[in-house]
């Protein structure tokens, strides 16, 4: 919880600078940081991951004014997955997965428990908990991939066994701390002080769901449709597995919903009082410097009166 004690911190400076201990600020937040502005407001610099009582203290109210929340994933980023399980493209190069797996950010950016994440090739959806060690183990995702396991013991002679020991016992307990910090988004309150506004894009085919297919009596997981050895006729797997976002984060997740349909309601678990949203089109590292995002993010902002 060290960035949302940072972000406490700033804010108290802000009045302090100001020399007014009422001033209200306003936060704009990109992606990950909506996140952390979240928890802030919820629980301020308060770690209330360590129980499943998620109690909100209210910190941000009578601090913040209104939050403009651009691209973030709301209820968690499948694109995250993919990085986890392949590792990061960054410049001309690749952050290996095990280097990723020591960022306790990036479990908090997994999809929520309760999402529609994973399906079978017919489309159904399954029923796989993503932040059980268990499940990383069966499928061989990041460190305990074999080769990826290798490569980890031949980086640390000296220690590698031991390393890689520690190395686990640190993802078991980031994944349960990522569980307990994407349920302690969604916790109901009973009163929303500050204002909640959210921006992104809603042009890319963005990574919605990863599909396990059976080939050969083994599963394999498939991360894009193209990657299917036998598509079945007739379904349309790029509508399975990609959604309208900027892609990284759908716009459903921006919108924290399982579905865009607006007929159907939001589910009970992904409380979210937002006030209104934007999209433009635009890729997830770009959308800061959208000159329509700028334009309407300077209207709301000046906007006195909502």
């Amino acid at each position: 919880m060290t960035s949302a004690r940072q972000l406490g911190v700033l804010i108290e400076q802000i009045r302090a600078d100001h020399q007014d201990p009422a001033l209200q600020v306003d936060i704009v937040a990109h992606s990950m940081g909506g996140l952390i502005a979240r928890y802030y407001l919820s629980y301020g610099g308060q770690d209330v991951l360590n129980g499943e009582a998620f109690v909100p203290n209210y910190a941000g109210e009578h601090r913040v004014r209104r939050v403009a929340l651009l691209g973030t994933p709301n209820v968690g980023s499948v694109s995250s997955l993919h990085a986890f399980i392949s590792g990061r493209k960054i410049g001309l190069g690749t952050m290996r997965t095990e280097t990723l797996a020591t960022f306790p950010s990036v479990y908090q950016l997994f999809p929520h428990p309760l999402n529609n994440w994973i399906i079978a090739e017919d489309g159904s959806a399954l029923d796989v908990d993503l932040f059980s060690p268990d499940t990383w183990r069966r499928f061989r995702w990041s460190i305990f991939d074999p080769q990826t396991k290798r490569r980890i013991i031949a980086d640390h002679p000296q220690q590698g066994d031991h390393y890689y020991a520690a190395l686990e016992k640190e993802f078991a307990q980031q994944l349960e701390r990522a569980r307990r910090f994407v349920w302690s988004l969604t916790v109901t309150l009973e009163r929303n002080p500050w204002e909640l506004r959210v921006f992104g894009g809603d042009c890319a085919l963005t990574p919605a769901r990863i599909l396990v297919e059976e080939v050969g009596g083994a599963s394999r997981i498939r991360l894009w449709p193209h990657e299917l050895a036998q598509p079945r006729p007739g379904i349309d797997y790029d509508r399975l597995m990609l959604e309208p976002g900027d892609g990284s984060v759908t716009k459903a997740s921006l919108l924290a919903r399982d579905s865009l349909n607006p007929a159907i309601p939001r589910p009970g678990y992904s409380y979210f009082a937002v006030s209104g949203e934007m999209f433009v089109c635009e890729q997830h590292d770009r959308l800061s410097t959208n000159i329509s995002f700028q334009d309407n993010l300077l209207q709301y902002l000046l906007t006195t009166d909502l």
